[in-house]
């Protein structure tokens, strides 16, 4: 997979803008669980009223608050806040202070002045320790109505005012009753004391006569905007990463086919005996595909799980430290089960891709075999064929499926079962004063953030080996060493020499062969002549043609082009002097004239009609209403095989080559046509170089020089005439076709 990385380098800004967006969801997704939970704690359990640092609060309150307080704590807590009396204000702020704080018209109230974060925190500490405490002492008073009780070993008699007698103790007697004061306090965390003293706060907010619930509606409404803006900002990245995703995959997948494709243009034949053509599709379909879908996943999901799953371990933790094993034990199951999972599916991965490919091949093979399978009445050993192999990906596709389809259910039922497990464990801290609800709702929302991270890795766990396997076909297509490539400093052929063609000691061996199929090949091609090829089958003509334009390098020996090694020129400058008919006829989906064409796209009318008129395409091109302009089905399935033999002969002539190359072109040409076609080249291309492989004796006789090839080697060389003196295969073959009359 990372060999082909390197083409996602076009995508980069898109990719780093796709990052920035994902850090900004994390943000806005990490932060929905903490807002929740300020509506639940603050909102709704606290009433509205944030911390234990009242906006106002009466002078008694204040006086009894101030008694759990060290000289610096009172200091520091009088000193941020002002004390709004009413000889101290004029008419006017004294009626608009009226009108905020009502108690006012009874008793002084301080008013927090604007202090900034740091100092709320130490107000907050100092405040809620102070409330519990006033809280407690108010617990003690009721039970002093009661009878006597004891307080920091002081017995304190029934009835007694205990701020009063508070106030008016010495600090040597205040001291303890605050030690057991704060005794009781300690066991208690900080939220559990700022929650127990936001009561406190709530109750003086009461007796000054402020809305409490308007309080509580600005704080759940505040709260819940702030949420609704996070929600609808992270749906916004998730939409805009969605795109950018669909658009680095696709644009990944085109330029990836456009590489394979382009690599298979280079190819020589021997790259193509490497790869099968039903390997080499499904490479450019089936194997691109998955790449396309994991390269949008990776980009969806690879870099927001990790950050999703970091970041909320450490929300949780925030949370509650207590409850962080049970996230820890639902990891641990999960990874386990994945691991056990890809022990058995991924060999599976790898395989499937194989067995695409074997079915592909099966089907193509089918499909363009119909006709013969039909005449031979083995549709059943077709069908027996394509099952088997149909089968063989069925059950292994089953196979991965089902193991993956376990995964599903069990994610589910951990993740219900460590909801449950929070639920529970959650519910005894709250009862013990440990935990507010709205925190345990937000460790749980954390640790499902945490569980979804750990499925998106797991899901692309499961689609990276698929796609791995898939890279590496692909990879190894596009990093498939040429055997044969142009020359770093090509020659060039001089614009004088028209189109000689020499074979030198030539010898040829396929890749992984045990002998040569062509051995010691010597002979000169002159232009305006005919060299023809004749010889038995597998004797070695198609293989010794193809060493001209390179569609194979020569083992041993050279082939020249004009005394040029043809090595050492580029394909191009090569096989733009090269006109060529390969023995099977091949036509393109399109028009007559656009077949034609595809030997040169600025080619004339005139060029095209004279082309036609030499092949003798003009004889069945007149009785098509559409002329030059005739629609051609994929592969030239429309026309017959005589017809597309013609086409792709005027396809070779308007390109004007100086060398033209006939493999067996003639063979699904009737005598009559055959000789038509012969006597037109003839004298039509007088200056070219011809070299016709042919099996017909009849289709050679007038060639200026006629090569008999047995076994890869020159059996002979030399007119018909002379051959037919000193050849003896030339002789058997020419025997076999024609009477000796015929061939006087």
């Amino acid at each position: 997979m990372l060999k082909l990385v390197k083409y996602l380098k076009p995508y980069a800004a898109l990719i780093l803008i796709a990052v920035m967006l994902l850090g900004i969801q994390v943000v806005c997704d990490l932060s929905l669980p903490n807002y929740m939970s300020d509506i639940v704690n603050q909102g709704i359990q606290q009433g509205g009223i944030v911390n234990a640092v009242p906006q106002a609060i009466r002078q008694s309150e204040m006086n009894k608050l101030t008694l759990f307080m060290n000289a610096n704590e009172k200091k520091e807590v009088l000193a941020d806040y002002t004390l709004l009396d009413r000889s101290a204000l004029s008419t006017d702020a004294y009626g608009r202070a009226v009108s905020q704080y009502p108690a006012l018209a009874k008793e002084a109230v301080y008013q927090l002045n604007s202090i900034d974060n740091a100092e709320n925190n130490r107000l907050n500490s100092v405040l809620g320790k102070a409330f519990v405490a006033v809280s407690l002492v108010d617990k003690l008073a009721a039970q002093a109505e009661s009878g006597p009780m004891s307080l920091g070993g002081t017995t304190i008699p029934k009835g007694t005012d205990l701020y009063g007698l508070l106030q008016k103790l010495p600090a040597s007697q205040l001291e303890p009753m605050r030690a057991q004061i704060n005794q009781k306090i300690g066991v208690m965390t900080d939220s559990a004391i700022t929650q127990s003293a936001v009561l406190s706060v709530k109750t003086e907010y009461q007796a000054i006569g402020m809305d409490t619930d308007k309080i509580q509606s600005g704080t759940i409404t505040r709260t819940g905007l702030w949420m609704l803006l996070f929600a609808l900002l992270s749906a916004a990245c998730t939409v805009l990463v969605e795109m950018i995703g669909a658009r680095v995959s696709a644009g990944f997948s085109m330029d990836l086919r456009r590489q394979v494709f382009t690599k298979v243009e280079s190819f020589s034949s021997r790259e193509f005996d490497r790869f099968s053509t039903s390997s080499l599709i499904t490479r450019t379909t089936n194997d691109v595909t998955q790449i396309q879908t994991v390269v949008f996943m990776v980009i969806r999901m690879m870099i927001y799980a990790p950050l999703i799953g970091v970041g909320g371990a450490v929300m949780a933790l925030q949370k509650s430290t207590s409850m962080s094993w049970m996230i820890a034990v639902a990891v641990i199951i999960l990874v386990g089960i994945i691991l056990t999972l890809f022990s058995f599916c991924l060999p599976k991965f790898e395989l499937v891709q194989k067995l695409t490919d074997k079915l592909n091949l099966v089907t193509r093979e089918s499909l363009s075999g119909m006709l013969v399978i039909r005449a031979f009445n083995t549709q059943k050993f077709e069908e027996k064929r394509f099952d088997g192999v149909n089968s063989d990906i069925t059950k292994t596709n089953l196979f991965v499926n089902r193991a993956m389809a376990t995964l599903m259910p069990a994610l589910t039922l951990i993740m219900n079962g460590m909801s449950l497990l929070i639920v529970w464990v959650g519910g005894h801290q709250i009862a013990q004063s440990d935990m507010q609800v709205g925190d345990m709702m937000a460790f749980m929302q954390y640790a499902m953030q945490i569980f979804s991270a750990f499925i998106m890795i797991s899901v692309l766990f499961i689609m990276l080996p698929r796609a791995s396997v898939s890279a590496r076909r692909i990879a190894e297509v596009i990093d498939t060493d040429l055997s044969v490539k142009d020359p770093e400093r090509p020659e060039a052929f001089a614009a004088s020499q028209k189109g000689t063609v020499e074979f030198k000691n030539v010898h040829f061996r396929y890749h992984g062969a045990e002998r040569d199929a062509l051995s010691d090949i010597s002979f000169t091609a002159l232009p305006g002549q005919t060299t023809a090829i004749i010889g038995s089958a597998g004797s070695g003509k198609t293989t010794l043609v193809n060493l001209i334009p390179r569609f194979y390098d020569v083992t041993e020996g050279k082939v020249l082009v004009d005394g040029i090694d043809v090595r050492k020129v580029s394909q191009h400058a090569l096989r733009e002097r090269i006109g060529y008919v390969p023995q099977k006829s091949s036509l393109f989906q399109g028009t007559v004239e656009s077949n034609l064409k595809y030997a040169d796209e600025h080619a004339s009318g005139d060029t095209l009609q004279k082309a036609a008129e030499i092949s003798q395409s003009m004889e069945f091109l007149a009785s098509k209403p559409k002329g030059f302009e005739t629609e051609i089905a994929q592969g030239g399935k429309n026309v017959s095989g005589g017809q597309r033999q013609r086409l792709s002969i005027a396809r070779a002539l308007v390109k004007k080559p100086e060398i033209l190359i006939f493999d067996d072109s003639f063979s699904a040409l009737d005598f009559k046509t055959d000789s038509l076609v012969r006597k037109a080249l003839n004298s039509e291309t007088g200056d070219s170089t011809v070299i016709l492989i042919a099996q017909r004796i009849s289709s050679i006789m007038g060639a200026d020089q006629i090569l008999v090839l047995e076994e890869g080697r020159i059996a002979g060389i030399g007119r018909h005439d002379e051959l037919m003196e000193t050849c003896e295969t030339y002789r058997e073959i020419a025997l076999s076709q024609l009477s000796k009359e015929e061939l006087a």
